[in-house]
């Protein structure tokens, strides 16, 4: 099978992108009244998201979630 997530919504979306669109959308006050994790509190910056959010599956689970609850 050539392609393993044909229906994952998220299959070919980067992380980065996820979070970026979810700052723009958002803002980083706002997403971290909605996800509460200190990468979107404390010094928030699209870097320190990712490493995080790399590491760490069940934030990365509420990320996509919300992403794909804002823009599906």
């Amino acid at each position: 099978m050539t392609n393993q997530q044909p229906k994952n919504p998220l299959h070919g979306v980067p992380l980065e992108t996820v979070v970026e669109r979810l700052v723009e959308h958002y803002g980083w006050e706002a997403l971290a009244s909605r996800i509460n994790i200190n990468c979107f509190k404390n010094e928030p910056s699209v870097k320190s998201s990712l490493k995080f959010l790399r590491r760490t599956p069940w934030a990365r689970e509420q990320v996509e979630s919300l992403y794909l609850a804002t823009f599906s």
